[in-house]
């Protein structure tokens, strides 16, 4: 009996063991979010830009509120559309995929996105993990060879069924030029999981938001049988890819392979969740499995319905969240470059600032519905919202403490902390629920409280009495600290203007810490610098 005691216990404590390194490491786990990957073959819009400014806040707004975060965006870079877009150019894939990499991630910088890593799909890194997990699904006998008869896209690089064909039988023009192809390719094992991820979906209602986004999935996968995926192009056709590890005359399926770099980052910096996969000895921090991956509803069924049957085929944990927003239209129309329909983001930020851009496109649309751009709308914001109320309050509560104080604080007053304790508790509550639009409105809670602060006390008047003076000095700390609490609530939002407050209020390092937002921080005798407009009022053209 004490021989077969022996292995019990030692079970237990190695079980022990295990759930202590477990509990262990998801305290250390960085918040791990994501923008989707896109498709080298064109250049960003307005859409990439929404997607990459409302993953930037959260992910900001989780490090300001004292989290580790590791944000990750990229390039889809594989493919038939770039084969083809390089060989009309006469170079080799990889060097166009080059030339359009720059471009993107110039783009990212214009737009200020904090990102912690930009992962291309042509990175060694990337390929050597698509092949692990290949191999591994391969293995498992996840993975079988069958010959295939369909028509297929070229232009979408998919394959065709009936129930793609138009009322008339003919194919919408969207599609390109279709042809019909017999070959022998590979499969996925995917249509085995329907039922496990039903369940998943109805147990995890957090897994897919906003909630008509996963009835959208719930919808789709009980009204259609889950077939069984394609994961492979024969290298004849298709060169431009990841080659399959035990079929070297194939390459990977694009869609296949970009879902993966999610996956791939993390295994590379020797994430220990993703040794299962890669076999790798784990050296690195815990990021897997994914807290938010922010995408747009057109890839919602391959986050939702692919990517966690690949996962869960793997043994992998699953992501904890997909976010699918929706589309921007131009004044009630979809854009088009064809009619001149589109918004520019560089041609807005070129002229506006990065952080007009940003403020305009995250209030005007919540994270879900699609949204609508109107360019009198833009105008309208920025004088009315960015010019005139946080501008302006900044401007005039600096330029009244130069004025009549010399830029020096001469006392403490807690008039305004309960109106900015509360604004600061809104946004944050708003923000821990990737509310983004509503966080804004919470900010602007203050920034509305402190201009009427002005017009009811009216420092300018008090200024003339000089019985006045510590009732001045009151108001003046008043409006001083709320444009120092404004700053740091913003910092998710507008970065660069929140550090343009800090630095015109001569407050030492950045904004960029949530705990801040407490009042008091400015003290007596701290001097301040010298206001400059933050958003210059533009002439607007008259109305119509």
């Amino acid at each position: 009996m004490r021989e077969g005691k022996g292995p019990s216990i030692q079970r237990l404590l190695d079980f022990g063991a295990a759930l202590l390194q477990s509990l262990k490491s998801e305290m250390q786990k960085k918040f791990y979010i994501t923008t989707a990957i896109y498709y080298v073959n064109g250049a960003p819009h307005l859409g990439h830009a929404y997607e990459k400014i409302i993953t930037d806040i959260i992910a900001r707004a989780r490090r300001s509120l004292g989290q580790s975060v590791f944000f990750l965006t990229g390039l889809d870079e594989h493919g038939q559309k770039v084969q083809q877009a390089a060989s009309e150019k006469g170079i080799s894939p990889q060097a166009y995929c080059d030339e359009m990499a720059i471009q993107w991630q110039t783009f990212v910088a214009r737009l200020n996105i904090s990102n912690d890593d930009y992962v291309r799909t042509t990175q060694p890194r990337h390929k050597e993990v698509v092949k692990a997990l290949l191999t591994k699904l391969h293995d498992q006998g996840d993975i079988y060879q069958a010959p295939y008869r369909g028509w297929y896209s070229a232009r979408h690089e998919t394959f065709l069924t009936d129930k793609d064909l138009r009322p008339d039988g003919t194919w919408d023009p969207a599609y390109g030029e279709v042809t019909e192809l017999v070959e022998e390719n590979w499969y996925f094992k995917m249509g085995q999981h329907q039922e496990w991820l039903v369940q998943y979906l109805e147990s995890h209602p957090e897994f897919v938001q906003p909630d008509y986004r996963r009835n959208e999935v719930l919808g789709f996968l009980r009204a259609e049988t889950l077939e069984d995926l394609c994961i492979s192009r024969p290298s004849s056709r298709l060169s431009w890819g990841i080659p399959i590890p035990f079929a070297p005359d194939y390459v990977n399926y694009v869609w296949f392979d970009a879902l993966v770099n999610y996956l791939s980052v993390p295994a590379s910096m020797g994430d220990p969740a993703t040794a299962l996969v890669t076999g790798a000895t784990a050296t690195g921090a815990s990021i897997w499995p994914p807290d938010l991956h922010v995408i747009g509803k057109d890839i919602l069924k391959f986050h939702a319905v692919y990517w966690p049957i690949m996962l869960q085929a793997a043994g992998l944990p699953l992501p904890r969240q997909v976010l699918a927003h929706g589309f921007w239209q131009k004044d009630g129309q979809k854009m088009s470059k064809s009619t001149g329909n589109v918004v520019d983001p560089i041609a807005i930020i070129d002229e506006w600032g990065v952080d007009a851009f940003r403020y305009y496109v995250v209030r005007e649309l919540d994270i879900g519905p699609d949204g609508n751009w109107t360019d009198e709308g833009f105008r309208q914001r920025y004088a009315a919202e960015l010019a005139n109320g946080l501008g302006n309050l900044v401007n005039r509560s600096l330029s009244m403490l130069r004025k009549y104080r010399a830029g020096r604080i001469g006392m403490v007053s807690q008039e305004l902390a309960d109106d900015a304790a509360e604004a600061v508790r809104g946004v944050e509550v708003c923000l821990r629920e990737n509310r983004l639009q509503a966080g804004l409105a919470a900010v602007w809670t203050l920034v509305n409280r402190a201009n009427l602060y002005v017009e009811q006390t009216k420092p300018f008047s008090l200024a003339k009495d000089p019985t006045q003076a510590k009732r001045l000095d009151e108001v003046l700390y008043n409006l001083a600290e709320s444009c120092r609490v404004l700053a740091v609530v913003l910092w998710p939002f507008i970065p660069d203007t929140a550090q343009r407050i800090y630095a015109q209020l001569q407050v030492c390092g950045e904004p960029s810490q949530w705990r801040n937002s407490a009042w008091g921080g400015l003290e007596v005798g701290h001097e301040t610098g010298e206001p400059i407009p933050l958003f210059p009022r533009k002439d607007l053209p008259p109305k119509a």
